[in-house]
Parts: C-alpha cells; structure tokens; sequence
C-alpha cells in the first residue's frame, strides 16, 4: 500500500472479530516498532505482547474487569473480541542513563534536564508505527488509555517492573464482519490545515 494512502486509511477501530492475526503479523508490527527515533538512540521502550483468547482475557480481566464501573453500559463490547493486544512501555531511567554518559554529559542524572518526558514521546512514536503497520498489512488497531486505578492490577498480573510505565495499550484484529461504529468524537470534523499551521510566526504582528 503506497504511504499516502496508509496515512489517509488510518483510523481508530473498536470492534473487531475474533479471527486469528496472519502469520507473522505481530513480528512486522514489532520490527517496524523498533525503529522508531529515539533521543540519544536510547531506545527507553519495552513491548507486552499478548495473543490469544487466553492472554488477551487475563489483559482485560486485570484492566477492564466486568464489575468495573467503566463496563457499565460500554459502547464497544467487540473491543474485547481483538486476538492481540500490544502495551507500549516507557522506561526513564535508560535516557537518564543514556544522557550521562561522557557524550552527553549529564552527570548527575537529573530529570530536570528533560524539557519533556522523551521516554513517553518515542514510545508513542513506536505506538504510531505500529498503528500505521497495522492498516498496511490490512488490519484494525486501537490506541487506549489504561486506567491509573487498574495500573497496579495489570502490573502484578503481568510480572511488570516498577520502573517500566505502561503507556497505554494497543488492540490489533481485523475489523468485525458487522462493521465498526466510529467514535462520535469524529462529530467534531479534522481541524484545517490553515488553522493549525503557523509560518513563519505565530501570528501576525500588532498593527
């Protein structure tokens, strides 16, 4: 699929049919992943695979149990149909790692360096590739947002180190057979161009 064309497909899809992914559609979606550009090279990422009815399951019974209060009256149950879910995590401490070593210099470590969390902007860089990959080999995909209340139950449920924060999940499937239903987020229409764009300056000068 030409690159342009990817961009354009690209969406947000919530339900999805519980076919199996292809043969070896997780690995490109990972391979592409990892190339993403990261500060200082310093590839600050981790990424929890789960594929199958069995790990998904286990995934949504620690983040999104059924006696959740966020359950009650959810308008995509077929989120829960995807046969694989990718949770993106950020690791700090290797860019304050990274950026004290002798070509970076940053001795002391400090976090007050960062005019940024840059561990989290190069993981959503691997998320976007991800998403991107998805629609190239044909499939959906969702980026969403984890819970803080459920963080802890998803940590003791997948042996996840403290120092490694989840940065949100991404479901992967094809597209159930009965359609999607597009967030009505989308009511909102895609801001033009001409309204975000600033050339030059931000605005123009006071006459």
């Amino acid at each position: 699929m030409e690159f342009q064309d990817v961009v354009r497909r690209r969406r947000m899809v919530r339900t999805f049919s519980t076919r199996p992914l292809p043969p070896g559609a997780l690995s490109r979606l990972l391979d592409n992943a990892v190339r993403a550009p990261s500060a200082g090279f310093s590839q600050g990422w981790a990424f929890l695979v789960l594929e199958g009815e069995v790990e998904t399951a286990r995934f949504w019974e620690a983040t999104f149990p059924p006696d959740d209060s966020h359950r009650d009256g959810f308008a995509y149950p077929g989120l829960f149909d995807a046969p694989a879910i990718v949770v993106p995590l950020s690791h700090k401490q290797a860019y304050l790692d990274r950026y004290a070593e002798p070509d970076k210099g940053v001795t002391d470590k400090r976090e007050s360096f960062w005019p940024v969390p840059y561990w989290d902007i190069d993981t959503g860089f691997a998320s976007l590739l991800m998403l991107l990959t998805a629609v190239d080999l044909g499939l959906g995909a969702l980026f969403f947002g984890i819970f803080p209340e459920r963080m802890d139950a998803f940590r003791a449920a997948f042996g996840v180190p403290t120092e490694y924060t989840p940065i949100g999940g991404i479901a992967v499937g094809y597209e159930s057979d009965d359609g999607d239903r597009p967030s009505p987020s989308l009511k909102r229409g895609r801001r033009p161009v001409a309204e975000v764009v600033h050339r030059g300056r931000w605005q123009e000068a006071p006459r």
